[in-house]
């Protein structure tokens, strides 16, 4: 809130206007964390038009969101600290966020969610124990080694993580009953099994079993840089025995927003890039190509109208230099594919909130716009899974 002057106080006394001295607010580290995270929440709904919602289909940071804002209605402590900040009535029963089953948290994980530091567990308290049935699924993937040459195989796995959170490649459950046989696992595949990524690197010769069926000895490298010999049949059974055992499949965009909607096509929102006015050193020193990329469901002017209150904004003021309308899409999975492409380019600077807190942004990217406008036309064609951004070269390049 601006402060009034000694001269602004006269002149008000001379209109008759009595100035009403309010204190400053202050919080306390705990309750600036609670805020912090309630801010995020209100972030998301700005840009969904909606609040978070539960459900394994959900994104993992709405699944985050919702759970955060279910814990913040149930608990009165927080609704009070709060609701002078809940301008859009996100804690009032007005949204329902529970059209799915809630992610079940334990206190400290609850404790985490709402930004809460929890208290040192007791010495005789135990965490992340494996449960044995966790153990029995760990124990059927053979004997595994260190993986002496994982450095090659390192981008493999960052690459199929980006591709899942961008929504490029799909997970699914395999079941016995449809159809899944030893000969579909085939060098180059992915699949996840006891909680490990795991990479199908080498199929090798098939040979017949004493059963009579083909096997084959495979060199299966996992996320957690070790590797095993085992046989195809047993890879089989230990992804049958594990019931939360995945198949990732391959990459795949088709075309996700066109250029015109056609009839009965639902407008969903644009994608914006913005140019910040900040006088941060970083920020001057390479304004023309410093980008913020992202995706919303309303007006962009509307997203920016607080900017310079917002770290995610760099806490300064921008311009809109260019948006793309978006039609019938998933904005969430459209901006996590855009933020993967140029990752490689990520701004990494750090400004204060307005508590002081320090805030590295993650939306910034060292990007030319005509990139920018490059990619666009790739993801709307789909072939932008075939691309990588070469920062050296400020170019897309063919991944190999």
């Amino acid at each position: 809130m601006a402060k009034f002057t000694q001269e602004d106080d006269a002149l008000l006394d001379e209109l008759g206007v009595e100035v009403e001295v309010k204190k400053a607010q202050s919080h306390t580290p705990r309750e600036e964390r609670i805020v912090a995270g309630f801010e995020e929440v209100q972030r998301f709904f700005e840009d969904h038009e909606r609040p978070p919602l539960h459900g394994e289909d959900r994104d993992i940071f709405e699944r985050l969101y919702a759970t955060r804002l279910s814990r913040m209605r149930d608990l009165e402590e927080y609704r009070t600290l709060l609701e002078p900040l809940d301008h859009q009535g996100l804690l009032s029963a007005r949204y329902n966020v529970d059209t799915a089953e809630p992610d079940e948290l334990d206190d400290d994980a609850l404790l985490a969610e709402l930004g809460v530091e929890a208290e040192t567990a007791p010495i005789t308290g135990l965490k992340h124990v494996r449960s044995s049935k966790e153990k029995r699924a760990a124990e059927q993937i053979a004997n595994r080694t260190p993986c002496e040459d994982f450095a090659q195989f390192k981008s493999l796995f960052e690459h199929v993580r980006q591709d899942l959170d961008s929504g490029i490649r799909v997970s699914g459950v395999i079941r016995k009953d449809a159809g899944f046989l030893k000969t579909d696992i085939k060098k180059g595949e992915f699949f996840v099994l006891g909680g490990q990524t795991l990479y199908v690197a080498d199929v090798g010769e098939y040979f017949k079993a004493p059963n009579g069926s083909l096997d084959a000895r495979l060199r299966v490298i996992y996320s957690n840089k070790t590797e095993s010999d085992i046989l195809l049949r047993s890879l089989q059974r230990a992804i049958y025995k594990d019931e939360t055992s995945r198949r990732i499949s391959e990459p795949s965009a088709g075309p996700l927003f066109a250029d015109a909607s056609e009839e009965n096509d639902l407008a969903s929102g644009k994608v914006y890039v913005l140019r910040s006015k900040s006088d941060h050193p970083t920020v001057v020193e390479n304004r023309e190509v410093l980008h913020k990329i992202g995706v919303t469901g309303g007006k962009v002017e509307r997203r920016i109208a607080n900017a310079r209150l917002d770290p995610t904004f760099l806490m300064a003021d921008v311009e809109i230099v260019a948006t793309y309308e978006l039609y019938n899409i998933n904005r969430s999975k459209l901006e996590n594919l855009i933020h993967r492409i140029f990752d490689g380019a990520r701004l990494e600077v750090e400004v204060k909130d307005r508590f002081g807190n320090p805030v590295v942004p993650r939306e910034w990217f060292l990007v030319p716009l005509f990139v920018i406008d490059e990619a666009v036309e790739k993801i709307k064609d789909g072939s932008i899974s075939d691309y990588v951004y070469d920062p050296q070269e400020a170019c897309l390049e063919r991944a190999n």
